[in-house]
């Protein structure tokens, strides 16, 4: 097997990357004011809070779809390379997920010793994510299955990340609950699709995402730091994800049920651990 199979251009990759990441450093050196927009919701006002940062997430969020379809179109398959647009974009949703849960947690930190650590790891989790993107395109090549499972596991940990660095943040519900639940959904039906070679589950990709909506807002109230939270909330979505792939790919009861449920206990059983 080629390194260039494995591999996609590496100047294009850097090239994507250093711009991403430059984004995401501007927001330490460029000075900002908050601006903040008023939405009268059924009697209830909510101040929503826009500034560079904002502005930097939607930038960035572009910039990891672009870039993850740049990559796409130096494939040495001409069939692959030449497809219409719409093929890539299964391609841009977790890196557009990896931009927003690196943004979100650099976000929430101040600048110092950790901040570049966490800075430098998304640098490190960008890159593994879009060179994941790109082998499994292919469904026919050796390296597919090794990453559709690191793309798997990718976007669990990313939305790990996300629901731990959201809490830690101390943001209000009804700002936690669109976050985790689009998060969710797009990590369910990023899954699934994958498992199941090429099938959309739209409609339980939002009965999964509303579950974990349902689970945010029990969760929030409970005496539970924001690890045993984003443990928990991990544990549901991997669980039920499972469980409709299996249910999907017709397995038989004792498959249906070991890994959906072996997940779920092993978070739960670290989450109480760390209570």
């Amino acid at each position: 097997m080629s390194t260039k199979r494995i591999l996609p251009d590496l100047n294009r990759l850097s090239v994507i990357t250093a711009m991403i990441m430059l984004a995401f450093s501007l927001t330490r050196v460029v000075p900002f004011s908050n601006n903040y927009l008023s939405v009268n919701l059924f009697g209830f006002v909510l101040n929503l809070g826009f500034n560079f940062n904002t502005v930097i997430a939607f930038i960035t969020a572009i910039l990891a779809a672009a870039g993850s379809d740049w990559l796409i179109k130096e494939h040495p398959k001409e069939k692959l390379r030449e497809a219409g647009w719409y093929s890539a974009v299964p391609h841009w949703i977790v890196p557009v997920l990896t931009s927003f849960v690196i943004s979100v947690t650099l976000n929430n930190m101040s600048l110092g010793h950790e901040w570049w650590v966490v800075f430098g790891l998304g640098s490190f989790l960008l890159i593994m994510v879009l060179i994941a993107e790109y082998n499994v395109i292919d469904i026919g090549d050796l390296s597919h299955p090794v990453a559709t499972v690191g793309l798997t596991a990718l976007s669990f940990a990313l939305f790990l990340i996300l629901a731990i660095a959201v809490r830690t943040a101390g943001l209000r519900l009804y700002l936690i609950i669109p976050t985790l639940v689009t998060a969710a959904g797009f990590v369910s039906l990023r899954t699934m699709y994958l498992r199941l070679n090429g099938k959309w589950l739209f409609e339980w990709a939002i009965v999964a995402a509303l579950i974990i909506g349902q689970m945010v807002a029990g969760f929030y109230y409970l005496p539970v730091n924001p690890l045993q939270f984003g443990l928990f909330l991990l544990g549901i979505l991997y669980a039920l994800t499972s469980f409709v792939s299996a249910y999907n790919e017709d397995r038989e009861l004792f498959g249906l049920l070991v890994e959906p449920l072996s997940m779920l206990f092993a978070t739960w059983l670290i989450g109480f651990l760390l209570g």
